[in-house]
């Protein structure tokens, strides 16, 4: 038991630049959203840390550990405070070239978000449903917040596929199919490669509009 824990924690540290990376991705996208809303500065550190850390506060309490387990991440929210502030300060013309490799970022924070997630469930011997769901909402939750404290739709549930592929990551975990380091770097990468096929692709999950369109409508009143 405790070798298995140890190897657990051992994984878990491997993804710690990995946290970084998407820590800061995270939480300049929730700044740039703020600016482009116009919020004020405090606007820009809010929307910011919510969206770096509002997914693994809502893991927490959905899982059971305790949500002030967040504060011994003291390092990850100097980090974000720091690249948001830098975000704050840049011009537009730096900022817009960020949003162009923007996506890439995102992904490399969904993968290990999603897998940190799934780890921390499966430590906690929780059922598949729930590794499946902490994968999830480690991944996408801060964004979702995001955009409903920025009155805007979730883009996470509405662009291209992005949740599918945190659950799949969970799904692999869950069911014991990667364990070693490497088999998780492995996964780590296929979620990165699979996310960033869906924006190149413009893959999207089936929809259903119930806007009828108008010039159809009219056609059919005519006929009648």
């Amino acid at each position: 038991m405790d070798g298995k824990r140890g190897a657990i924690a051992v994984s878990m540290d491997i993804f710690g630049i990995f946290s970084i990376i998407g820590t800061i991705a995270f939480a300049v996208s929730g700044a740039i959203v703020a600016m482009e809303e116009e919020y004020d500065i405090l606007g820009v550190f809010v929307l910011g840390l919510v969206t770096a850390f509002g997914g693994g506060v809502v893991r927490n309490l959905l899982i059971g550990m305790p949500v002030t387990s967040l504060w011994s991440q003291g390092y990850l929210f100097k980090i974000a405070m720091i690249a948001m502030t830098i975000a704050f300060l840049l011009p537009v013309v730096w900022i817009q070239r960020w949003r162009k490799s923007e996506a890439f970022f995102d992904a490399i924070g969904l993968s290990a978000f999603a897998i940190q997630g799934a780890l921390y469930a499966t430590q906690m011997k929780h059922p598949l449903s729930a590794v499946l769901v902490a994968a999830m909402l480690t991944g996408i939750g801060g964004g979702i917040i995001r955009d409903v404290l920025a009155g805007r739709k979730p883009l996470v549930l509405k662009d291209e596929i992005y949740a599918v592929w945190a659950m799949l990551g969970g799904l692999v975990i869950g069911l014991g199919w990667l364990k070693s380091t490497l088999e998780l770097l492995f996964l780590f990468v296929v979620i990165i490669s699979f996310r960033m096929l869906s924006v190149y692709y413009k893959w999207k999950l089936p929809r259903r509009s119930l806007h009828i369109d108008t010039s159809e409508e009219q056609q059919k009143r005519g006929r009648t």
